[in-house]
């Protein structure tokens, strides 16, 4: 079976490496998805989304000449989002950085006055100098000059 760009495929994932999983599509023809491919959010670790032998749904984004599929679920979900008006739920990866982010927004809606804000952003940001002067390494040497 011919498979064009833009086609929607269903498959199984055959194999996992640190840049993207092996997708077989129907047991003659087999594509990739890049890690940049699987989701719109920054993905770690692939083992963490995808398994082997899990079913995926996905957009053909490129056919190569050997006729191998390049595949895409982040375009596929887009696709989707376009045309509902919403996008299919999807894994959303955990990061310590996106949690930071979820406490801060939490803490700072409600009924805080803008002088509060402008107060802890300015102790926040003299904690933050104060550890960098504190890491500065040591100036070396003797700052008076020599007499001849």
């Amino acid at each position: 079976m011919q498979i064009q760009k833009g086609e929607t495929v269903e498959g199984k994932i055959t194999g996992i490496t640190k840049y993207g999983a092996f997708v077989n599509i129907d047991g003659e023809n087999s594509g990739m998805i890049h890690i940049s491919e699987i989701s719109a959010e920054f993905i770690k670790d692939i083992n963490e989304i995808l398994k082997i032998n899990q079913p995926v749904k996905a957009v053909v984004i490129g056919v190569n000449e050997n006729g191998k599929l390049a595949l895409s679920i982040k375009q596929l979900n887009q696709t989707n989002q376009k045309e509902t008006g919403f996008a299919k739920p999807e894994k959303t990866i955990k990061t310590e950085k996106n949690e930071k982010s979820e406490k801060n927004t939490k803490t700072n809606t409600g009924s805080i006055s803008f002088e509060d804000m402008m107060n802890k952003f300015k102790r926040e940001s003299d904690e933050k100098i104060s550890d960098l002067k504190f890491l500065e390494p040591k100036r070396t040497g003797s700052s008076r000059r020599r007499k001849d």
